[in-house]
């Protein structure tokens, strides 16, 4: 009996010894770069959404391959795609994309970057939205399958508003905010849109539809007044879609594959997918690289980590950004830095901190700004370290205002049959009950306290963008702005999107003309074994709990920020545009 237990208790040891050797020699395989072949077409796969910072990966080829591309990453395979003698033509398909127009632009422009090298471009598309088509109509060819459908047919926004609900629960949200345009509360106290709102709204849609329909006009072929005409009578059925122009064929997508190879003088099966050909490395510019830092600012901005389950960075904090930028400040390879701004805002007192951080660095290291998709409010705050900043046309951008909101639950309470007594020693002590309205005098000091946070923003972005408090103000009071206006408002400085913000920061950094960059992303990428590896700082013992920590992962971008609390510098969460 004894021998048999000693021989389970052997075989159990072997068995959890052979795997763990079996796991770390995957996990070895997974990281063994890929051999590019001497010729090959690029395949490249675009779907969901395309985030700045590369989220935590499983060290197994099963996972990694499921794990999507950044921007950086999608930037890099484009330009490098354009240069690598080896790369003959590139197949993309964007599929229920999740992106805003600010990244959509930037995959028109590294598509049109591989069509100038003189290389085919074709697009398949699997029921394609508005944003699949818009990315497709920089290739040279666009297919569809010859059963879809070509949705599209403009271009909407949906705001929602839930006050007649929160009455219904005898809930009160009282918000304050400083400038008319400032919005992000009107979602629990209004039923509708304010005229403000609408002003705003409307010259955003009507400059992305105007850059949607030249777009689409100039990629195949079409003045914009008939691109329009179409619009207006969308969706179309495949062979419709066909008819009208909209797209050259109809196949599946081996058959388009396939056209792509013949046109390139290739086979078929000579292929590469974007990742492996990112990760085979080699040099196509000839050993002229320099590094550039492309630190990420993406998401909600809050004081502590709103970290997911297994410790992945969800947020935006001054503890996170300080520790990516002391690693940028103290690489003597790193010549220069891209601050990749992709955020909505947050809370007031930690974009300060983030800024006063970025304005050290930028003593150190040449810095250049590059906003994403959405760099307002907080994150329009932080690019104002007053060095140049590109946005796309598309970026949604400004929101120079300040908010405050609270609950009051005593309604909700009366209904339940809670009662709650109220004990106070001081004249404001009760400012932030749940269960009191805020008195004129309370809502007097709170006033107070946003106009002082108010007139800082206003400085802050007077000193960054070399202007005065007077000429920034006509522009603020919460305004959200499309960066084309922001340009023609003097918010940023150019117009563009990774291509641009290189070429001003290898002129900071004073990089020769012929010289070549290759970002560096920070934070990296992580694994999930990197994480439980990490030690505990000081930020995760400081963060939310973890029922907020989950909240946060999974509720909209800029609920977070709502959910901690104290003064914001927020948009409007609900914006979205497709």
């Amino acid at each position: 009996m004894k021998k048999f237990l000693w021989g389970i208790l052997a075989g159990l040891i072997i068995a959890g010894v052979s795997g763990v050797v079996l796991f770390f020699a995957a996990v070895k395989f997974a990281r063994r770069p890929p051999q590019a072949p001497e010729k090959a077409w690029l395949s490249l796969r675009l779907e969901g959404g395309l985030p700045e910072a590369a989220p935590m990966t499983f060290p197994l080829p099963a996972f990694e391959s499921r794990s999507p591309m950044t921007t950086a990453e999608v930037w890099s395979v484009l330009r490098r795609a354009a240069a690598d003698k080896r790369i003959k033509g590139v197949v993309v398909k964007p599929r229920g994309l999740s992106i805003g127009w600010g990244k959509a632009d930037e995959l028109r422009m590294g598509l049109e970057k591989v069509r100038k090298a003189g290389k085919p471009v074709y697009a398949y598309l699997s029921s394609p939205g508005v944003k699949e088509y818009y990315v497709a109509t920089a290739a040279d060819r666009i297919y569809l399958s010859p059963e879809d459908v070509l949705d599209v047919k403009g271009l909407r926004l949906e705001a929602s508003y839930f006050k007649g609900t929160l009455d219904k629960l005898g809930v009160e949200v009282e918000v304050e905010h400083i400038g008319k345009y400032k919005d992000a509360g009107d979602t629990f106290t209004r039923t509708s849109m304010s005229a403000e709102t609408k002003e705003a709204l409307n010259a955003i849609l009507d400059e992305l539809y105007g850059r949607l329909c030249a777009g689409i006009g100039a990629g195949r072929k079409m003045p914009a007044e008939r691109v329009r005409g179409l619009l207006d009578e969308g969706p179309w059925l495949a062979p419709k879609a066909k008819a009208a122009g909209l797209v050259d064929g109809l196949e599946y997508e081996r058959e388009v594959e396939r056209q792509l190879a013949e046109k390139a003088g290739l086979e078929a099966e000579e292929s590469i997918g974007a990742k492996d050909f990112l990760r085979a490395g080699g040099d196509p510019w000839g050993g002229k690289s320099k590094n550039v830092a492309y630190l990420v600012a993406q998401g909600d901005i809050l004081r502590g980590s709103a970290a997911g389950l297994l410790g992945e960075d969800q947020a935006i904090t001054p503890l996170g950004m300080e520790r990516q930028m002391k690693l940028i400040a103290n690489d003597p390879t790193i010549r220069g830095v891209i601050l990749r701004v992709d955020s909505p805002g947050g809370d007031a007192i930690a974009s300060d901190e983030i800024l006063a951080e970025l304005k050290k660095l930028a003593r150190k290291k040449p810095v250049v700004i590059s906003m994403s998709d959405v760099a307002a409010s907080g994150g329009y705050y932080i690019a104002m370290t007053g060095d140049p900043v590109v946005a796309y046309p598309g970026t949604i951008t400004g929101s120079i205002g300040v908010i405050y909101g609270k609950v009051n639950l005593g309604g909700l309470y009366a209904k339940l049959g809670i009662s709650k007594e109220v004990l106070q020693r001081g004249r404001f002590a009760d400012l932030d009950s749940d269960y009191r309205k805020l008195s004129p005098e309370g809502r007097a000091k709170l006033r107070e306290s946003l106009q002082f946070i108010y007139d800082g923003f206003i400085g802050r972005v007077a000193e960054g963008r070399r202007k005065k408090a007077a000429e920034v103000e006509p522009l603020a009071q919460g305004r959200v702005w499309i960066g084309a206006h922001a340009r023609a408002n003097g918010l940023v400085d150019e117009l563009g999107g990774l291509d641009k913000a290189v070429e001003l920061v290898k002129f900071k950094a004073a990089l020769g003309t012929d010289e070549t960059v290759r970002l560096v992303v920070y934070p990296q990428r992580r694994s999930i074994l990197d994480e439980l590896l990490r030690p505990a700082t000081s930020e995760d013992a400081g963060g939310p709990s973890a029922e907020a920590s989950i909240l946060a992962r999974h509720l909209p971008k800029g609920v977070a920020p709502w959910l901690a609390g104290g003064t914001l510098r927020v948009m409007p969460f609900q914006l979205t545009i497709q």
